[in-house]
């Protein structure tokens, strides 16, 4: 099993560029399911997630040409052969449910099982079999298996209960070939959904109000051939950030694109230091210590909380005092125990975090449990004085190309090792 040898504290000099958002490129990939022609998507990260979901797609009988030089995938659903999402193909991963929509919409009949993926709370599907009910499908759930039927999806209106990114998206594609008009109310409004709707709108699907909590979709009889450019990463760019504030330095991130990032851009500037967007890319200076940043996670524009384990990380290490609330997931402080491992002073009561900075953190071996956690916990042992080691980085892989790369390119002593 690979494990990260960390050597700090370190500065970060340098430049790095984003990738693709891996969570606008696997609901945009399932999008191929709606169509039985071509759509060549570019910006293509290379992690493990990503070609978990191709593996899933070619078993479906999508016929794929993924070239992760050139970051390009041109998948074709022409020969669309099996309803069938096995356990053995979803089991780490929770996107695995965003083919459940567009497989009933295109084939009427589905069986997809229940996704896994990181171990941070339960995240419900509820709203996704309640929207497709409404729709008309006839939905079951036996042995660990979602089976739905429909005849043909009708267009209606649905109102979600919660605010569901991976809800909104699949009720978004399953509506693409229902008939009729179908309204979403309090819809999510993430990039990666705006993202997703730009690629479906260039497959000739009628799609207004993405971006906002009210989605209408008309539907149509077919989509076409399309090709789409997936948007950067927020949360890598989001990720890195926090990096620099802990660690000090000035790095330049490259592909950094300001209107995607929401409330989390805000609060990070908040961390002191210099922000200055130029020439496609943001220049980050940290020269001193960052200050104290409290923070509650919530839906898009608010704070994300994939960013919460990085931002406490930053926080060990700050001037001042916060205050962190977890309001989506309610185990996403497993991250917590290994950062007082190493000498954070952090303390936990219900759903919050008080975060009392200090001057230096001590180096340990970790144990990461989810990848956002890992990728706090990396950014804590730059940081920290010593080696540590990180362990189960597989977490951070599904989620980060290369970082151990990205990182020693700016200065930091990161070895990937085995054993």
């Amino acid at each position: 099993m690979e494990k990260f040898k960390v050597s700090g504290p370190t500065r970060l000099t340098g430049e790095i560029h984003l990738d693709g958002a891996k969570n606008a490129c696997l609901p945009i990939f399932c999008a191929s399911l709606l169509s039985s022609e071509e759509l060549t998507v570019s910006n293509v990260p290379r992690l493990g997630d990503v070609q978990t979901l191709l593996a899933l797609l070619r078993n479906l009988g999508v016929e794929i040409e993924v070239d992760f030089e050139s970051k390009t995938c041109v998948l074709n659903g022409r020969g669309l052969n099996s309803n069938l999402v096995s356990y053995d193909l979803v089991k780490t991963m929770r996107a695995s449910i965003l083919t459940l929509g567009p497989l009933l919409a295109r084939l009427g009949e589905v069986r997809v099982s229940l996704p896994g993926g990181c171990a941070i709370g339960q995240r419900p599907v509820d709203q996704h079999i309640k929207g497709l009910e409404k729709m008309g499908a006839e939905i079951t759930l036996q042995e660990g298996y979602i089976t739905a039927k429909a005849n043909k999806l009708k267009g209606v209106r649905i109102v979600n209960d919660l605010v569901t990114v991976t809800g909104t998206e699949n009720l978004m594609m399953a509506a693409c070939l229902a008939e009729g008009h179908t309204v979403i109310e309090n819809a999510a409004r993430e990039p990666e959904i705006v993202d997703l709707a730009r690629c479906l709108i260039a497959m000739g699907a009628k799609i207004q109000g993405v971006g906002t909590d009210i989605i209408r979709v008309e539907g149509v009889s077919q989509l076409h051939a399309a090709s789409h450019q997936v948007i950067p990463d927020r949360i890598e760019a989001g990720t890195f950030i926090c990096a620099i504030a802990a660690c000090g330095g000035s790095v330049f991130v490259r592909n950094f694109e300001r209107e995607i990032m929401g409330l989390t851009f805000e609060k990070l500037r908040s961390c002191g230091g210099e922000f200055l967007e130029v020439n496609g890319g943001l220049k980050v200076n940290f020269a001193k210590r960052p200050k104290a940043v409290s923070c509650q996670t919530a839906p898009y524009p608010g704070f994300a909380t994939d960013m919460q384990a990085q931002l406490m990380a930053v926080n060990a290490v700050s001037d001042g005092v916060a205050l962190i609330d977890e309001s989506i997931f309610e185990n996403r402080f497993m991250h917590v125990s290994e950062m007082q491992r190493m000498g954070a002073d952090i303390k936990v009561k219900g759903r919050t975090a008080v975060v009392q900075g200090k001057k230096c953190l001590s180096a340990a071996k970790l144990m990461a449990t989810d990848l956002r956690a890992s990728a706090g916990l990396v950014l804590a042992a730059l940081v920290a004085d010593g080696e540590s080691i990180v362990d189960r980085i597989y977490h951070l892989d599904r989620g980060y190309v290369n970082m151990d790369e990205k990182l020693a390119q700016l200065g930091a002593d990161v070895l990937r090792i085995k054993g």
